[in-house]
């Protein structure tokens, strides 16, 4: 009987994933609560049929090339922007993500931080816990209303259409923009379809949900920012870059009635004296859009069935470069 494939987990996982991982591969976990270090991981890809990454995980071709035996790169996210994907495909390494699960968390968390930003939650907390608490006031920590206000949506997809349908319940006026109209969306949502241009300048929130690529690379930049209102809320729950973290600084230093919530940056994580990290309207969680149990949880044990399906020889669930299985380039199987 053939050993088991020989699988390397980059981080700590929730316990029903690495239970399930262990029925079907001999299995080794990075311990540490940070990424395993370069060299260590370059090390630990030398003998192993399959991987599964994190965003923080860099598969490109130094790793690939260094990783001889490897079939299948099975991301624990969404997004994929941290394998070089044309490389994998060359080398016949199947690439899986998993999409649809963090949906509608993520869409709460972005809507929390639009509340949080809009109602100064977080300044609040600490105005109390710093004693300044006195006495009720009609002037004292004076928020914007949500409700009734326009909300523009930059990436209509599924993260997208969630947070529209939330935007729903507190009447907003929904505008979105993207690469394509999406009729359905805007049947279901009501919102409407325009520019991006327009959308910034008319949006009193705008929520980032677009994925990070060449076209969307510091989409917000400075140009953008200047079309957007002076007292505007900027959410990020995508990816850092779309956003120019300098252009971002300036206008945030410039307007201190403009407010951005990011839970995700650039750099990432932010060093702890960075500029943005001082600026009182600036809101800044740590990538933690998805993170509940059970959505953590089904991420994991969705990335361990593509990664086994893979190593079975069957087409995993959510694969990536699906050329590479249409065309039949690899063999895949058990060894």
């Amino acid at each position: 009987m053939s050993e088991r494939p020989r699988v390397y987990v980059t981080r700590r996982m929730p316990q029903p994933v690495l239970d399930l991982l262990a029925q079907h591969v001999q299995l080794a976990v990075w311990p540490g609560e940070l990424p395993p270090p370069r060299a260590v991981l370059l090390k630990e890809v030398a003998e192993i049929d399959g991987l599964l990454a994190l965003l923080t995980d860099r598969v490109d071709t130094a790793l690939l090339e260094a990783a001889p035996h490897l079939r299948v790169v099975s991301n624990y996210a969404v997004g994929y922007d941290n394998v070089d994907l044309p490389a994998a495909t060359r080398r016949g390494v199947l690439v899986t993500n998993t999409p649809d699960v963090l949906t509608e968390t993520s869409a709460d968390f972005a809507l929390a931080l639009i509340l949080a930003a809009a109602r100064r939650v977080v300044e609040s907390e600490q105005y109390v816990k710093a004693g300044r608490w006195r006495t009720w006031g009609p002037e004292i920590l004076l928020g914007r209303d949500v409700y009734g206000a326009t909300l523009g949506i930059v990436g209509m997809g599924r993260i997208g259409q969630a947070v529209a349908r939330r935007a729903q319940g507190f009447g907003m006026q929904i505008l979105y923009s993207g690469a394509h109209r999406k009729p359905e969306a805007e049947q279901a949502t009501g919102a409407r379809y325009v520019a991006l241009a327009e959308l910034l300048a008319q949006s009193d929130i705008v929520s980032l949900h677009c994925p990070l690529n060449d076209e969307t690379y510091h989409l917000i930049d400075r140009d953008a920012l200047a079309l957007m209102k002076p007292d505007a809320i900027l959410v990020n729950t995508a990816r850092g870059p779309v956003v120019d973290t300098r252009a971002l600084l300036d206008a945030l230093r410039a307007r201190p009635t403009f407010v951005a919530a990011l839970d995700v940056t650039d750099p990432e994580p932010l060093p702890a004296d960075h500029a943005l990290l001082s600026l009182p309207n600036a809101l800044v969680t740590p990538h933690v859009a998805s993170a509940t149990t059970a959505t953590r949880t089904r991420m994991g044990l969705i990335a361990a069935r593509n990664l086994i399906a893979a190593l079975n020889g069957e087409r995993p669930p959510f694969l990536v470069n699906a050329s590479l299985w249409d065309a039949k380039v690899i063999s895949l199987g058990a060894r």
